[in-house]
């Protein structure tokens, strides 16, 4: 059966509130990368769970990111249960490559927050932990 590589940059990442849909999929993890330097990271307003939205853009950066592997089944479960306004598609990772991953549509910037200068979201949730 084929596989899938799937690149997540938020609230899916190892040790974040929505990693069990990746955990109880049986998705491995295959590199722990970033994005090309073509991409902006936004902390969505109003999202439960706290989520980014990673957009692609011309005057962007690399974005921290881990690079799971789904088999056909498992990532078509996954990707069903993906709440819009984030979307699946194609992300471009630092090496050239290109896999399925998170981005968002634009109206998932309205209100939110750039974080892109932070380089990832662990970083920006690091800043929601100090007091």
């Amino acid at each position: 059966m084929e596989n899938v590589k799937l690149a997540v940059v938020g609230a899916h990442l190892d040790g974040m509130p929505l990693h069990w849909q990746l955990s109880s999929r049986d998705a491995k993890l295959v590199a722990a990368t970033s994005t090309a330097p073509r991409y902006r990271l936004y902390a969505m307003a109003d999202s439960t769970p706290p989520k980014p939205a990673l957009i692609h853009s011309a005057d962007g950066a690399a974005i921290a990111v881990e690079v799971y592997e789904l088999d056909m089944a498992a990532f078509g479960s996954f990707v069903v249960d993906v709440p819009a306004p984030l979307a699946i598609g194609t992300v471009e990772l630092a090496d050239g490559s290109l896999v399925k991953g998170f981005v968002a549509e634009p109206r998932a910037i309205e209100g939110a927050t750039d974080i892109t200068a932070l380089g990832g979201w662990r970083p920006y949730v690091e800043t929601l932990a100090r007091p």
